[in-house]
């Protein structure tokens, strides 16, 4: 399996606009960052992950093909805001977006022409099918076996997801006891540190780490950070061994 990180940014990206801290003034791309949200790539099946605002301009950068499955963590803007400009993949056929109900209820509402029936469908509107999933329940998208599973964004419900050894969790605030047989033996653990300061519905980048290590992760990759961190290269440095900053564009294998 191959993850490409396509955004790393928090809800507003970075640099925010209008701000000149030294971070959104950084001429070093590891500190430009996009909204969050992450490719996929199994054997040659290809899984979204997430679908933010910038979903065009993130995929301008990758090659063209076939998406087989987009997995929705939750229905805030920054994670859904591009599920229209998934029309030119339905030229291979209709996009499956998973969503639990909760989720696809409003996005359904939102959004109702990205979601027509086939037989009601006029020229031009995206070619989606709403599948419906719940936490603690897989499902196989061609052969590849995914299990949500629950996480909190403060008080709302949300979803994080198991791949085989990987383990990808955005906008986590906690997280019960009762979902942590489901990280057993994660390879990678990707997960969300929006910034040093407490914050109300994320985790801090301490919390991240000390997550990492308290599920034994081999390998951290660490997103959603808004512009409050300090820069790239000097967050990475205070990490310990095999615990990172991730950036937009990076690639990484993960072990099967």
């Amino acid at each position: 399996m191959r993850l490409r990180f396509l955004g790393t940014g928090t809800s507003c990206g970075v640099p925010f606009i209008g701000c000149t801290c030294p971070v959104c003034t950084s001429k070093d791309s590891h500190d430009k960052r996009l909204r969050t949200s992450a490719l996929l790539e199994v054997d040659d099946k290809n899984i979204l992950l997430d679908c933010g605002p910038d979903f065009r301009q993130q995929m301008l950068q990758v090659p063209f093909r076939k998406l087989d499955a987009v997995l929705i963590s939750h229905e805030h803007y920054d994670h859904v805001g591009g599920l229209d400009d998934l029309r030119p993949y339905c030229k291979f056929g209709d996009v499956n977006v998973y969503a639990e109900d909760f989720c696809a209820t409003h996005l359904e509402e939102r959004i109702p022409y990205c979601f027509t029936p086939k037989e009601k469908r006029y020229p031009g509107v995206p070619a989606i099918n709403m599948l419906r999933i719940s936490p603690h329940v897989p499902f196989d998208v061609d052969g590849v076996k995914i299990t949500p599973l629950r996480v909190m964004h403060g008080k709302l419900p949300i979803l994080g997801f198991r791949i085989g050894r990987l383990a990808y969790i955005t906008d986590m605030k906690t997280i019960a006891e009762s979902e942590l047989p489901y990280l057993d033996d994660v390879d990678t653990l990707v997960i969300n540190g929006l910034r040093h300061k407490e914050h109300g519905s994320h985790q801090t980048i301490d919390d991240a780490v000390m997550f990492s290590e308290r599920i034994h992760a081999k390998h951290t990759y660490i997103i959603h950070l808004s512009h409050d961190i300090s820069l790239h290269s000097v967050e990475e440095a205070k990490l310990p061994e095999d615990i990172h900053i991730a950036y937009d564009g990076l690639e990484v294998d993960i072990q099967d």
